[in-house]
C-alpha cells in the first residue's frame, strides 16, 4: 500500500513535488515535476498497479466562478485563530481552468477515485484534498502555523528547522512513519531561491502523504470533511487534542 502526497503548484509554469510512502517508510520522490502529464505519469508509475491513495494540496473541486467555496470558509472559520485559514478558490482567479480538475479526472482513467469516505485499511486508489497547514496544527498540537513559506531567509530557516524537528517526530507517532535523514535532516542554510523552493515543496507533499496515510490508519475517526464532493472540500486529520481545541469532545 502506498500513499502519495503531491504539492501542486497552481500553474504548469511552475514545479510541483510529489512524494510516494510506504507503511514506515519513503519509497519515492520527484522534487520537480512541472506538465500534468509529468504529474499523472509519476503518480501512476509510484502506485504501480497496487493500492494507493494520494493526497494533494489543492483544490480539486472548484464549481464557482467567483468569490469562495463553502469549505474554504469552514476551514477559516475554524483554523483561522490558528493563523490556519485558507486562500479562496475560484475558477476565476485560476483563469477559468482548475489544475486539480484536470490531474484527478487524468487519475480517474488509472483507477483513482475522489471520496469522503476513506475507510480504515482500505485496499483501494483514492485521490483527495488535503491542506497542510490546518493538518499540523492538529497532528503536531501547534499554536500557529509554522513560518516557512514567507518573510526574509533567517525567519523561513527557523520555520523550516521547526518543520524538520515535527517531521522527525513522526517516527514515534501513530502510525509512524521514518522520511529519512537525507530528507527531514538536510541543512538547509545557504539554500536560496528555487532550491530553497523545491526543498519547502517536497517537505510539504512528504506531509501530504503522511496525511493520506494517516487517514488510512484511522480511518473516518481520524478525520474531519470540510465540504462536499458538490462545492468543493478539504479533509483534515482530526485528533482528540484538536476535536478538544474545537469544542467537538
Amino acid at each position: 500500500m502506498r500513499f502519495i502526497g503531491i504539492d501542486l503548484a497552481w500553474s504548469e509554469r511552475n514545479e510541483s513535488s510529489i512524494v510516494a510512502i510506504e507503511e514506515g517508510r519513503m519509497a519515492a520522490v520527484v522534487p520537480r515535476a512541472g506538465r500534468n502529464s509529468e504529474i499523472v505519469s509519476a503518480v501512476v508509475a509510484m502506485a504501480g498497479s497496487g493500492p494507493a491513495w494520494v493526497a494533494v494540496d489543492a483544490p480539486l473541486i472548484v464549481p464557482n466562478q467567483t468569490g469562495t467555496r463553502p469549505c474554504d470558509r469552514l476551514i477559516t472559520q475554524k483554523f483561522g485563530r490558528f493563523q490556519a485559514g485558507t486562500y479562496p478558490a475560484n475558477r476565476q482567479r485560476r483563469g477559468g481552468a482548475v489544475r486539480g480538475e484536470r490531474i484527478a479526472k487524468a487519475l480517474a482513467k488509472y483507477g483513482f477515485v475522489q471520496t469522503l469516505n476513506l475507510a480504515r485499511g482500505e485496499k483501494s486508489r483514492r485521490i483527495f484534498e488535503v491542506y497542510p497547514h490546518p493538518a499540523m496544527i492538529s497532528i503536531f498540537r501547534l499554536e500557529r502555523t509554522l513560518k516557512y513559506k514567507r518573510g526574509d531567509y533567517t525567519r523561513r530557516y527557523e520555520g523550516l528547522r521547526q518543520l524538520q524537528k515535527y517531521l522527525g517526530r513522526l517516527q514515534v507517532a501513530t502510525p509512524a512513519i521514518d522520511l529519512g535523514m537525507d530528507l527531514i535532516d538536510r541543512p538547509i542554510e545557504g539554500l536560496r531561491g528555487r532550491a530553497l523552493k523545491t526543498y519547502e515543496d517536497t517537505l510539504d507533499a512528504a506531509f501530504c502523504a503522511y496525511i493520506a496515510y494517516y487517514c488510512w490508519y484511522w480511518g473516518p475517526e481520524g478525520y474531519e470533511v470540510y465540504g462536499d464532493l458538490e462545492f468543493g472540500y478539504i479533509i483534515v486529520p482530526m485528533t482528540s487534542w484538536m476535536r478538544a481545541q474545537s469544542g467537538e469532545l
